[in-house]
C-alpha cells in the first residue's frame, strides 16, 4: 500500500524557532521576545499566511493538512472553510472536540463542508486531555468519562449520516430523529488518537485511522498491535497514522546543525515552564512524549535528545502534542518513514518550522526517495515541472 503524506496548518502562528509558533505551549501569552523564535520572526496566523501554507501543500502534492483545535489557535472549521477556494485538491483534516458542539450539528457541518469542498473533508476527533482547557469550554467530565462521551458522540454522528432519522438514548446524549440535509458523499474518514485504556475501544469501534505520536518504532508497533487486536474483535479494520515533525537536509550534518540551532534558541527556564504546564495534562500520550527526555531541561547537544535513530525529542521540550521530529538527511528520513510503514503506519502527518520552507525541504528531498522506494505515489506532471524549475 502506498503511504499518504499530510502537512500541518499552524493556526497558532509560525516561527523559525520552537517558541511562539506551531503549537508551542502558551507561557503567559504574547509573542516570544528573544532566542531563535524572536518577535520579528513570528508569523501571525492570518488568513493570507495560512493560505500560503495551504497552497504550498497543495502544489507539492500533500494529501491534506491537519488543522488543530484549542483555545490557543484559530477555529479549525472556520479557517479551513475559508481555504477551500484557495486550493484545488488539498484535503482538510479538521480537529474538533466532542462535547463542545452537539453531535447532530457536527454531522450537519461535516455534510455542508463536503458539499462546499466537493469531498475534501477529513475529521480528527480530539477527546481532550488538559482539564484546565476542557473547563474553558464548560466541560468538567473526568478523563474516562470524556472517552465514553466520545463513543456516544460518534455513534450519533455516524447514525445521522447513514441511518437517519436516527434515535439515540445514552448517558450523555438523548437524540431523537438526527439527520442531515441530503446525503454526505463521501463519508469523511475519522482520525482518532489516544494512548490510555479507555481510548482503545473507542478507536477500535469508530476510527478509520488511528493516530499516534512519533515514539520509537518498537513503541509504535505495540500500539498498532493493541488497536488492531481490539478492532478485529469488533470485526473492523483500522488504518494507522503517525503525527510527527520533520527536519531533513541534503546531509545529516546539516540537519543536525539545524536541530542544534533550534535547541540553542531555548533556555532552561523556558523549558521548565513549558514542562510544568504539560505535566498538568491528563493525556497518557502527552506523558509518554514527556518521558522521552526524562524531565531534563538542559542539554549539551541536540544529539542528547536523539531517542532512536534520527528520532529527536527536542520539539517536545516546549511543544504540547507531537513532540518528536525525524532529523537527518533526506535518505535517512525516508528510511525512518519506511521503517514505520513496515510496522503498519500508512499515513504521516508532518510539519516543520517554519511550515512553508520545511514543506519544500521535505517535498524536494524526501518525497523522491520515497517514490524510488516504491512506497509513495507517483508525481503529477505539474509537480514534476515545478520541482524541476525550483532545483
Amino acid at each position: 500500500m502506498s503511504i499518504k503524506l499530510h502537512w500541518f496548518l499552524p493556526t497558532t502562528g509560525d516561527a523559525r524557532g520552537l517558541v511562539g509558533g506551531g503549537g508551542s505551549v502558551p507561557l503567559g501569552g504574547g509573542r516570544p521576545t528573544d532566542g531563535a523564535g524572536s518577535a520579528h520572526q513570528f508569523r501571525e496566523p492570518d488568513i493570507e499566511y495560512l493560505a500560503s501554507i495551504a497552497r504550498t501543500a497543495d502544489q507539492l502534492g500533500f494529501e491534506g493538512v491537519l488543522t488543530p483545535t484549542g483555545t490557543w489557535c484559530e477555529d479549525a472549521w472556520l479557517v479551513t472553510a475559508a481555504l477551500i477556494r484557495e486550493t484545488r485538491n488539498l484535503k482538510f483534516l479538521v480537529a474538533f472536540r466532542p462535547g463542545v458542539t452537539s453531535p447532530t450539528l457536527s454531522a450537519q457541518m461535516a455534510a455542508a463542508f463536503q458539499r462546499i469542498s466537493r469531498g475534501r473533508l477529513l475529521l480528527n476527533v480530539v477527546t481532550g486531555g488538559d482539564p484546565t482547557e476542557q473547563k474553558r469550554f464548560g466541560d468538567h467530565l473526568g478523563h474516562a468519562e470524556r472517552y465514553a462521551r466520545t463513543d456516544e458522540f460518534l455513534s450519533v454522528v455516524r447514525g445521522a449520516w447513514s441511518q437517519a432519522p436516527y434515535d439515540f438514548d445514552g448517558t450523555y446524549y438523548q437524540i431523537e430523529g438526527a439527520e442531515i440535509r441530503g446525503t454526505i458523499d463521501p463519508v469523511p474518514d475519522i482520525y482518532f488518537g489516544g494512548s490510555s485504556g479507555p481510548a482503545g475501544p473507542v478507536a477500535a469501534k469508530h476510527a478509520d485511522v488511528y493516530l499516534t505520536w512519533g515514539e520509537p518504532p518498537e513503541q509504535v508497533a505495540e500500539k498498532v498491535r493493541w488497536i488492531r487486536g481490539l478492532a478485529e474483535e469488533q470485526g473492523r479494520t483500522v488504518r494507522f497514522g503517525l503525527r510527527i515533525h520533520t527536519l531533513s537536509r541534503d546531509t545529516s550534518e546539516q540537519a543536525w546543525a539545524q536541530a542544534q540551532w533550534l535547541l540553542d534558541g531555548l533556555d532552561p527556564a523556558t523549558i521548565a515552564k513549558a514542562q510544568q504546564a504539560l505535566a498538568a495534562s491528563e493525556s497518557v500520550g502527552q506523558q509518554r512524549m514527556r518521558s522521552l527526555h526524562a524531565g531534563r531541561t538542559a542539554f549539551a547537544s541536540a544529539h542528547d535528545l536523539e531517542v532512536s535513530p534520527n528520532l529527536w525529542s527536542g520539539v517536545g521540550l516546549v511543544r504540547g502534542g507531537a513532540g518528536t521530529a525525524l532529523v537527518g538527511s533526506h535518505q535517512e528520513v525516508a528510511d525512518r518513514i519506511e521503517e514505520y510503514h513496515r510496522i503498519g503506519i500508512d499515513e504521516f502527518i508532518l510539519s516543520g518550522y517554519p511550515h512553508v520552507e520545511e514543506a519544500y525541504w521535505f517535498a524536494e528531498g524526501v518525497m523522491p526517495v520515497l517514490r524510488a522506494k516504491g512506497i509513495y505515489g507517483t508525481q503529477s506532471p505539474d509537480q514534476a515541472a515545478r520541482l524541476t524549475r525550483s532545483a
